[in-house]
């Protein structure tokens, strides 16, 4: 595990972000899609470190589903307090529910104790513009980590 993925505590996996200068507005806070990519990177560490590193997953599901893709198919997001520049966020990603095709992940933007941003995002696996099963080993890995009190 390379520390650069962040860790899985608890079902819970962390990864931690600086914000930089070109993560905020004008004001000095986070503009709001620069939490979008942080948690888009907690999702990506998140998969690797549970076993779907994404360039063996591709080469692998290459051959059973060509072009496919995870997707974002739905997020609902509350912004409830700003981070600013040079504030080091812990960005926590946690699976809520894992069915056939997709997943619904539960994240949290944190700073200390305090969370600035939670969201509830469905992410579904896709081949050729359908919905298709989540390859088994990632679908049996995402519920042991739902089991394991993944969703607090």
């Amino acid at each position: 595990m390379n520390h650069l993925d962040g860790a899985i505590r608890d079902g819970n996996h962390h990864q931690q972000v600086r914000v930089y200068y070109e993560d905020t507005d004008f004001s000095g806070v986070v503009y709001h899609a620069s939490y979008l990519r942080f948690m888009e990177r907690g999702r990506t560490n998140y998969l690797r470190l549970i076993g779907a590193d994404h360039r063996a997953l591709f080469e692998q599901a290459a051959a059973e589903a060509p072009g496919f893709a995870f997707v974002v198919r739905h997020m609902d997001i509350a912004f409830r307090k700003p981070a600013h520049m040079d504030d080091v966020l812990d960005i926590v990603t946690a699976p809520e529910e894992v069915k056939g095709a997709s997943v619904m992940l539960h994240q949290k933007v944190m700073r200390g104790e305090d969370l600035l941003v939670e969201a509830h995002v469905q992410v579904a696996f896709v081949s050729g513009g359908r919905a298709r099963p989540i390859p088994k080993p990632l679908r049996i890995a995402m519920k042991a980590d739902q089991e394991s009190g993944g969703a607090s």
